[in-house]
């Protein structure tokens, strides 16, 4: 299975009250993917359901360390708190989670613009998934513009720039997402494949070894590093 079918696995495991399921298919996706929020969010939500609270928590506070903005980890991460009788705690996770959902300067609260933007998101996924560039591109920028936050829908925004052929587009956007989050593991692995489409091989191969030194198992910065060069593919756009 590749990622994207272990996430699906686990919410239909959770879906279905089948934790222990849930949470050996959202480790799995977590393992190769470290450094989605969404991910450990669920995770979080499976332990918690499986009786595992000081094992939610940790991934609750993994998934907050991500996304200091994720309304529903902070939620989430209260009730485990308050259920652990960590009352103090609790309040103060409930005030973190109403903070976020009603911050300033928004047309609509956090919680409302996360349901948008994912849903922009899936659209995207489905244009890119049919090799629609130009359209999934449309659907991740209205994303980034109802919450920028959200890493991993800036990095695919990026990528859908890479599959165009526009490559200072998506070297300038995960370049910035890196400036921002450093430790953003997928943002760098990506930005080493835009490196490489632009036939730029040592800068490539820096930043999949700047990933494996965050993650040294990470599969895809270990199978990046061992393509082989050609030539690069030029600024050609394509749908």
């Amino acid at each position: 299975m590749n990622t994207d079918q272990l996430i699906a696995k686990g919410k239909e495991c959770l879906a279905q009250n089948e934790y222990l399921g849930a949470i050996s298919a959202l480790r799995e996706a977590a393992e190769r993917e470290p450094g989605y929020a969404d991910v450990r969010h669920l995770l979080g939500l499976a332990l918690g359901l499986a009786g595992q609270p000081e094992a939610a928590l940790e991934e609750f506070d993994r998934a907050l360390a991500l996304n200091p903005s994720y309304v529903e980890a902070h939620l989430n991460r209260a009730i485990t708190l308050n259920d652990l009788g960590r009352y103090d705690e609790a309040r103060e996770a409930f005030r973190q989670a109403w903070d976020c959902d009603h911050s300033a300067g928004r047309p609509f609260s956090r919680s409302v613009s996360a349901r948008l933007a994912n849903m922009h998101m899936e659209l995207g996924d489905l244009y890119a998934d049919l090799g629609s560039y130009i359209l999934a591109v449309e659907q991740y920028q209205s994303a980034v513009s109802l919450r920028p936050d959200f890493l991993d829908i800036r990095t695919k925004l990026a990528r859908s720039f890479m599959e165009r052929g526009q490559l200072q587009k998506a070297k300038e956007e995960l370049s910035n997402v890196l400036a921002e989050h450093p430790e953003y593991v997928e943002a760098r692995v990506a930005l080493g494949l835009v490196h490489y489409r632009s036939g730029e091989y040592d800068s490539a191969a820096a930043e999949w070894r700047a990933c494996l030194r965050q993650v040294p198992d990470h599969p895809k910065a270990r199978a990046f590093l061992n393509m082989p060069r050609k030539q690069p593919a030029g600024e050609e756009g394509r749908g």
